[in-house]
């Protein structure tokens, strides 16, 4: 049986992934080593599912659909920057969410158990917290640099966005990086 390996998340609007890409080029100027996520894959994972038998993806994309339905859009912001697993030690880092984190909470909250209940696929074993990765450092000169770097941009904001759908996107590992594949989408009820 072909497998395929799928996550839920959702998108950033043209506007803010502008302001990202613009946050991960003034920390790129630190001449820190980091391999920035590309544009295109800026996203807020919601649930990261791993490898899903290719019979199990229409369940999923069904489970999706009837908890976006049930579940009213809602606004973000992007907000304040952070890695893991500190500041001081960083290797991969995000920018926070501010308004629109507990709503991504309760929607990755309402999500998991019916999706679980479609498949044996992977459950984290630590609590879900919104975030969106910027990149991944490589090596300890660029964890020194990025110490000294990231306090200066703790109060950075991104904007805002209305967050309207799920997308399910297939994830290939490559080389020169991920290549998502868009699986489904699920809208998310009109206020």
């Amino acid at each position: 049986m072909a497998r395929t390996r799928i996550f839920l998340a959702v998108d950033l609007d043209a506007v803010l992934r502008r302001q990202v890409v613009a946050l991960q080029r003034t920390l790129a100027d630190s001449g820190a080593d980091v391999k920035w996520v590309e544009p295109d894959n800026l996203h807020v994972t919601l649930l990261f599912l791993g490898e899903v038998d290719d019979r199990d993806l229409a369940g999923v994309c069904r489970v999706v659909a009837k908890v976006c339905s049930q579940t009213p859009s809602f606004y973000a912001s992007l907000g304040g920057i952070g890695a893991f697993p500190t500041l001081r030690r960083p290797k991969t880092l995000w920018a926070g969410l501010s308004d629109g984190a507990a709503e991504l909470v309760a929607l990755h909250a309402a999500l998991a158990p019916p999706i679980l209940a479609v498949g044996d696929f992977r459950q984290e074993e630590r609590a879900y917290t919104p975030h969106l990765t910027l990149g991944r450092v490589n090596g300890d000169d660029a964890e020194a640099t990025l110490a000294v770097e990231l306090p200066k941009h703790l109060s950075w904001k991104g904007g805002r966005a209305s967050i309207d759908e799920v997308v399910i996107y297939a994830s290939e590992l490559r080389k020169t990086g991920p290549a998502y594949t868009v699986m489904g989408r699920a809208e998310l009820a009109s206020d």
